[in-house]
């Protein structure tokens, strides 16, 4: 049982942290998009932002917010605590 607990966990790990990484990624896309509707000005750049606001922060707020699903999910099944600080013995 315990060898299925370190493998499941180091399965979620590696998708918390493909999650996380797709998160970071999608974040800076929209801030180039917003630099680059800056630039360009004009009607072109209202239809980036409108694209940005509508289209794409959505799917970032909900990948973000599954992938922190996971790496809880992932804490508990790896007994792993957080903010907490360790024993002295």
């Amino acid at each position: 049982m315990k060898k299925f607990r370190e493998k499941t966990a180091q399965i979620l790990s590696y998708i918390y942290g493909t999650g996380i990484t797709v998160a970071l990624f999608t974040g800076a896309f929209s801030l180039l998009g917003y630099i680059a509707a800056i630039i360009i000005g004009g009607d072109c750049a209202a239809e980036i932002c409108r694209f940005i606001y509508k289209q794409l922060y959505p799917v970032i707020i909900y990948i973000s917010s599954v992938t922190v699903l996971i790496g809880l999910v992932k804490m508990y099944v790896a007994g792993e605590k957080s903010l907490v600080p360790p024993k002295k013995k």
